[in-house]
């Protein structure tokens, strides 16, 4: 391509709300633009690194033997009402409404197309397994979207669907898939972070996700320097740390004893009431709970509550209120909690409904006596001893609570919020935290979907079996904004061999006489050879074409000027100093540069 013909409308300035270097850099290169908040477009240098970094993740998928497909990206509601993310999944799901009244989804996931299509298709376990992914548009109706690329509204994702007979062989595809992954992200030049994760609203039993540092990650990741534990904090664990002595350490025969507090609601009052220390306290909060997918039938306070019961699936509760119990110097995890509800969502009940259920002012709920409300229990609390605890009324806590003694939970769960400072639970050294984005996600989801969506197949037996699924999802547009993150300077992006818009870019100092014939010849040259070259040949000062490419990333610059030939100057743009060589030996230098280079990404991801 010669740069008369290109069409590249760099920026001097960019928008204020581009805050994040990949977001910036992509406008001032010329490479997208802005159509509508969230909604953007790939000009034409973006979309050739678009479709660069989607043919790895094509190769890297085709090569585990996965099948691509091509589902529209209207969707009938219909398949989302049978598997039941037509209530759960909320606003963030773009709902359209045809002419004849039929309900469409912009898809924003693709669990319920593919299980549509193969339910139709698979009869029998000797087609199984089956892996089929597409590259497709997805749309989530994000409430603000932001730092471009990274969290926009409409953007392309690889995912990848498997089905299998068995959990051996959901086991293998899931680990193929993980090695895929990191194979994807070396081969585009990025430093990846394996975390455990929660599964959240896809479902399912267990989740890997692929994370790269950001200073703006919208992740927090809980890290072991010793072992190499990574877990986003959405799922992060951590070893016991009881308290050791003083009160609270041990058991007591003490009757729990009500205690005056006036106005004392906050953990900090009670310390400074009580003299005493946050790990000391019950703390027990109320939360409003979203379609929850447990059996409440018989718990605590839950006969005030209607059972629903969809047709897509077993009974659920579209609105329930529970209580949960951690140390006091913890903080719950809605996320953990969530998940362990098998609720689409939780959050803190109003100062009206704590009040209305516990039968007192907020700050003085406690587990004991409390019957009104389902309890949930950290495992924290098991470990505690001699505790306090709001005593349901006005003015008064309980001293000397023993749990299990005293009140006995209805569900015990991992529900804390780990952070820096906590110790491991597979080493106990302290973990650190980074905050990360995600790149790509993988899960195992069972049976979630082929239940609900009545897919079956025979088995060796002629019975009638529901396939076991996984997931594998990649954000196209996020992984080359974050290619962006990792590889750029003062002066603009320096983008790997193997998804750069162009391999090499020709700069004659001017584009006239023997320094064009030169130009010319080069560029005709590597052009047969197959490389993707750029030649300026545009009527600008020699400075401004430097900036113009060190600010596009191509990965080769090659300088012809009167004073150099029958020499050209090389330089990779990721490195300060340059070189001479003669132009008879410039395509096969600069053809054994880009094979060095494309060679290193795919030992990397070997």
């Amino acid at each position: 391509m010669k740069m008369s013909k290109m069409f590249m409308p760099t920026l001097r300035e960019v928008p204020t709300d581009a805050v994040i270097a990949s977001h910036r850099l992509l406008l001032r290169a010329g490479m997208i633009r802005k159509l509508s908040n969230g909604l953007f477009t790939y000009l034409p240098l973006g979309l050739r690194v678009f479709r660069n970094v989607e043919r790895i993740v094509r190769e890297e998928m085709d090569a585990t033997g996965a099948l691509e497909f091509k589902p529209s990206v209207l969707v009938p509601g219909e398949i989302w009402r049978e598997s039941g993310r037509w209530e759960t999944m909320g606003s963030g799901m773009l709902r359209v409404t045809n002419r004849v009244d039929q309900e469409l989804v912009v898809s924003p996931t693709a669990e319920e197309v593919f299980t549509a299509l193969l339910r139709a298709e698979i009869s029998s376990y000797k087609q199984l397994p089956i892996t089929v992914y597409q590259i497709n548009t997805k749309y989530r109706d994000e409430i603000r979207p932001r730092y471009g690329l990274m969290r926009a509204r409409e953007f392309t994702m690889k995912d990848a669907y498997s089905f299998h007979t068995d959990d051996e062989s959901l086991d293998k595809t899931y680990t193929d898939m993980g090695g895929a992954y990191r194979n994807v992200f070396r081969r585009c030049g990025l430093s990846v972070i394996p975390v455990r994760a929660d599964s959240g609203a896809m479902g399912g039993t267990g989740s890997e996700e692929f994370m790269v540092e950001s200073e703006v990650g919208d992740n927090n990741l809980i890290l072991c320097p010793k072992c190499g534990y990574a877990a986003n904090d959405e799922k992060a664990a951590c070893a016991p740390d009881p308290i050791t002595q003083g009160p609270g350490s041990a058991p007591t025969e003490v009757a729990f004893t009500p205690i005056k507090t006036p106005n004392v609601r906050t953990i900090d009052e009670l310390c400074t009431f009580l003299d005493t220390t946050p790990n000391r306290f019950i703390k027990t909060l109320v939360y409003q709970v979203s379609n929850c997918e447990l059996d409440l039938s018989t718990a605590p306070g839950c006969a005030v509550y209607e059972k629903a019961t969809p047709e897509h699936a077993a009974a659920y509760y579209p609105e329930v209120f529970i209580a949960v119990c951690i140390r006091g110097d913890l903080d719950v995890n809605e996320v953990k909690l969530a998940a362990n509800l098998k609720a689409s969502d939780v959050v803190l009940a109003s100062d009206h409904d704590v009040e209305r259920l516990t039968g007192a002012p907020v700050g003085f709920a406690g587990p004991v006596g409390l019957t009104a409300l389902p309890l949930v229990v950290d495992l924290s609390v098991e470990d505690m001893h001699d505790a306090v605890t709001g005593a349901l009324a006005t003015d008064l806590h309980y001293d000397h609570v023993e749990p299990g003694r005293d009140f006995t939970a209805w569900l015990t769960a991992d529900v804390r919020t780990v952070v820096a400072g906590d110790k491991c639970p597979n080493c106990s050294t302290e973990f650190y935290s980074k905050k990360g984005n995600e790149l790509g996600h993988i899960f195992k989801l069972g049976y979630k979907y082929t239940k609900s969506m009545n897919m079956h197949y025979l088995d060796e037996n002629g019975k009638q079996q529901n396939p076991t699924m996984g997931c594998y999802g990649i954000g196209v547009d996020r992984t080359l904004a974050s290619i962006i993150e990792e590889h750029h300077d003062d002066d603009g992006i320096i983008w790997p061999m193997s998804v750069a818009p162009y391999q090499v870019v020709i700069i004659p100092i001017k584009y006239a006489g023997s320094m064009a014939e030169a130009a010319d010849s080069l560029y005709s040259e590597l052009t047969a050879a197959g490389v993707d070259v750029l030649l300026d040949d545009r009527s600008e000062r020699p400075g401004v074409k430097f900036k113009d490419m060190d600010l596009i990333g191509v990965p080769i610059r090659v300088v012809l000027g009167d004073k150099n030939l029958p020499n050209v100057e090389i330089k990779l743009r990721s490195e300060k100093d340059a070189a001479l060589i003669p132009l008879t030996e410039a395509s096969a230098h600069i053809n054994a540069v880009i094979q060095k280079e494309l060679a290193s990404g795919e030992e990397s991801a070997s």
